[in-house]
């Protein structure tokens, strides 16, 4: 049964992917009709042809060397990942492929098995993903722009935010759609979905409500009323303004639009300066305490090391608990300055902490959390322009330790 010729004539004949056989000079002597069908040949047409037939015209020559090469040191490879692999139709035209090659030896002759997909249908879904990124970015772009004067344009503002989201439901479904019919789309997009399909529904929901409601408050005695209302869109605003901050951030670090500007500073009264203006976010109960040791000067990028903190500092309060402290230590030593913010929260899974420092990642523990899964990838980007390294301890249940590194650029 294993060896059934039936079986194995079916097999090839019948399969999906194009199958094309060769011998050790590159000669085509099998060819099942899926491959013919994809080349635009007859079997009798291809069939002790070199196999650079079905290769482009300008890059036959090259393909030589490679099969060459490959007959050198033949094992089993997949071709045409992680970049662009054309093959040649009959017609002259040509089409994206993926190729795994499989050689065997039989009467002491090897033999290449190469398997062909066409994914021209892939790269169009790859394009219009690509595509549907650059909507959304135009779309947050605007957004952002939009978040001025908002009491006195209240309704202009909701008619816009109605469609933005609109357009981001549409987005989302298209992208979802695309998931299911692609599974080789990369996990990020997939993360990207799902974050701002939550993070955005919420706060534009919540200012599409109250705008409405505050069209039915017209006397003087529903003030109270039309305040609380207009309070509530001025939070759901500035939480989509981080959002966009968030995006822009990691747009202009991927872009390499953030430069680093050294001077000297203290890095103790930074510090302090950053847990004071940090006090108004910390829940009931909860503290901060600090320990420094050592000088207080030093050479680096005040903006970013400001940054940093405020990230850390936000997650630490985020994700513990009221009366918990948060405990700040820093250090200079030896041209090297560290700084670690502790906690005593939830905690980080083994299972999570790999995936920490990538783009919109959230831990499963924390989904009920706002957030955009950006914070720690972005400091891990701005430590990285700092050429200094960040480190993560974490226990579940128990607290979690960030601490990063930079040297003194003095």
């Amino acid at each position: 049964m294993r060896n059934n010729p039936v079986h194995l004539s079916s097999l090839f004949e019948n399969a999906t992917e194009g199958i094309v056989v060769t011998n050790s000079h590159g000669i085509i002597i099998l060819i099942n009709p899926s491959a013919c069908h994809m080349f635009g040949y007859s079997p009798e047409e291809l069939e002790s042809q070199k196999i650079e037939i079905l290769i482009p015209t300008n890059a036959q020559k090259i393909h030589v060397k490679h099969r060459e090469d490959f007959y050198h040191d033949p094992k089993n490879r997949t071709m045409g990942h992680n970049r662009d692999l054309l093959a040649g139709r009959k017609d002259g035209t040509t089409f994206p492929v993926e190729v795994s090659l499989s050689t065997y030896i039989q009467n002491d002759e090897r033999y290449v098995i190469a398997f062909i997909i066409d994914i021209t249908r892939r790269k169009e879904t790859e394009r219009n993903m690509i595509l549907q990124q650059q909507q959304l970015e135009k779309v947050t772009d605007q957004m952002r722009l939009m978040n001025t004067d908002l009491e006195i344009k209240v309704e202009q503002r909701t008619i816009i935010l109605k469609e933005a989201l609109q357009r981001l439901e549409e987005s989302q479904n298209e992208l979802s759609l695309a998931l299911d019919k692609e599974k080789q789309l990369n996990e990020i997009k997939s993360r990207f979905v799902s974050m701002a399909s939550h993070e955005f529904r919420t706060p534009l929901s919540t200012v599409l409500s109250s705008a409405s409601l505050i069209e039915k408050y017209i006397t003087s005695e529903d003030q109270e009323k039309r305040s609380r209302h207009i309070e509530k869109i001025k939070n759901s605003v500035k939480h989509l303004n981080n959002l966009l901050e968030d995006f822009l951030s990691l747009g202009k670090l991927d872009e390499g639009k953030i430069g680093i500007h050294l001077h000297e500073f203290n890095l103790e009264e930074l510090i302090r300066d950053t847990m004071e203006e940090m006090n108004p976010a910390l829940k009931t109960g909860q503290h901060f305490t600090y320990e420094h040791n050592c000088k207080n000067i030093i050479t680096s990028d005040k903006n970013l090391i400001r940054n940093i903190l405020f990230n850390l500092i936000s997650n630490a309060i985020k994700f513990s608990d009221i009366s918990m402290p948060i405990h700040i230590a820093s250090q200079i030593k030896d041209k090297i300055t560290c700084v670690s913010i502790q906690d005593e929260g939830m905690g980080i899974s083994e299972e999570d902490k790999e995936h920490l420092f990538s783009s919109f990642f959230r831990g499963r523990n924390v989904t009920n959390i706002q957030g955009t899964g950006l914070g720690l990838h972005i400091v891990k980007k701005y430590v990285d322009l700092l050429e200094g390294s960040i480190t993560m301890e974490s226990t579940l249940g128990k607290g979690t330790k960030i601490t990063f590194s930079i040297p003194d650029k003095e």
